[in-house]
């Protein structure tokens, strides 16, 4: 939220972002706006930072968002060793295996070279921004009332406050993005895929590289390990059904009910991944889905990250979209003279292009093919992936590629990141 008086040149008061979680875009978005001389304000629901999440990547333009920041080497410093992507039979014996690209040119692979766990990279941007930011933990913003200078967010706890930008980043199932939106609007656009992911204890045969497991019916089992003593576990499911959509709202329990009964026949490690459930101290299911929307902001109310423009964790760039996203709308602010329609215009056009392209990385027919209905599928998907890993092809198109995921758009120079 950006407070205070209009300035000439810049907004000078208060300027926060709210992102359920204390996320990677909104932390992102107060370190460009505190740098650009702004007073920032971030509006954090939980009662402390949530540093916690599983594995993420950065890839591309995300990659040089960080460097911008002055923050590649504490990123590298924290980054999770998963050498490549093995693709397993009942017995977890590797039919294929696809590695790292890890010559620093070309494409990533499955796997990028640069993994980090989401809660590693939270606090790193935390204590980036931590001195120059105002951090309001235990508080939503519950609404807000636009005017023709201001904007006044009122707050869970009775409070409100005048602010010149109020920036909701608030994620994929953004509050924030609900008030902009005509009611009934669905911002989503569904791959009919599910997924859910937790911890459970690390055993000695979780090695660095990720297993993934298929299952008839359309299922997908993956393992992870990101430190000596714990283990990532994720379910995939391909499935169309009202069922599936609306479990990712119902309480805990009962989604992993719903998980556990899906995958009760799937065999492999299933049942040690099931039990560690329980006791698991992270879970999360979501839809896998993109948020398309024709604008991102409405008067002095503006989306960043993936409440504009989620692009899914198949996209692969979903982190470094957040982060480029935030980079470029901090930078259309702090460049402003105080324009504001034409600031959030300038930061739509500036961005869509890199978002359209990130997004298009995520084709249903592709996915589908990755999560086969049954065996016969599955055997014919594993001998021709482990056809081409002995021809090195996976290898070659990573390293002969021109560009990674999110195409030729380079990030625009700002001052700020000079």
């Amino acid at each position: 939220m950006l407070g205070g008086s209009w300035r000439a040149r810049t907004w000078r008061g208060h300027c926060g972002s709210w992102w359920r979680g204390g996320g990677v875009a909104g932390q992102a978005l107060a370190f460009w706006l505190s740098r650009g001389g702004h007073e920032v304000t971030v509006v954090e629901r939980f009662p402390a930072l949530r540093a916690s999440g599983a594995q993420v990547d950065l890839r591309g333009q995300g990659i040089d968002a960080v460097a911008r920041m002055g923050l590649l080497e504490e990123v590298r410093s924290h980054l999770v060793d998963e050498a490549g992507v093995a693709f397993v039979d009942s017995r977890g014996r590797p039919k294929a295996t696809i590695m790292a690209n890890t010559s620093g040119k070309g494409r990533q692979t499955l796997t990028s070279e640069y993994e980090i766990m989401r809660g590693d990279l939270v606090r790193i941007l935390h204590r980036a921004t931590r001195d120059d930011a105002e951090y309001v933990f235990g508080r939503s913003v519950d609404g807000f009332d636009q005017h023709s200078d201001k904007v006044t967010a009122h707050f869970s706890d009775g409070t409100s406050g005048e602010y010149d930008l109020l920036i909701g980043a608030d994620g994929q199932g953004s509050r924030m993005r609900r008030a902009l939106l005509p009611e009934g609007f669905d911002p989503y656009w569904r791959v009919g895929v599910h997924m859910a992911y937790w911890f459970v204890p690390r055993i000695a045969s979780d090695t660095d590289i990720r297993d993934t497991y298929m299952v008839p019916g359309g299922r997908q089992v993956m393992r992870r390990s990101h430190n000596a003593t714990e283990t990532q576990v994720y379910f995939v499911l391909r499935e169309d059904s009202e069922e599936a959509s609306r479990i990712h709202r119902a309480p805990v329990e009962e989604q992993q009910r719903f998980w556990a009964g899906r995958f009760e026949d799937a065999g492999w490690q299933t049942d040690r991944f099931v039990q560690g459930m329980q006791d698991s101290p992270f879970f999360y299911s979501q839809e896998v889905a993109q948020v398309r929307i024709d604008s991102w902001s409405s008067g002095r109310v503006v989306l960043a990250g993936d409440a504009a423009h989620c692009a899914s964790p198949y996209s692969g760039m979903g982190i470094s979209g957040g982060l480029v996203g935030a980079y470029v709308l901090a930078g259309e602010i702090n460049r402003s003279r105080g324009d504001l329609a034409a600031t959030l215009a300038n930061y739509e056009r500036v961005l869509r292009p890199f978002v359209d392209e990130i997004q298009g990385e995520v084709n249903p027919k592709i996915l589908r093919v990755g999560m086969p209905l049954n065996k016969h599928a599955i055997t014919a998907f594993q001998n021709v992936t482990a056809l081409a890993c002995f021809l090195r092809i996976p290898d070659l198109v990573a390293r002969m590629s021109k560009e990674d995921r999110g195409g030729d758009w380079q990030l625009p120079a700002y001052a700020e990141a000079a």
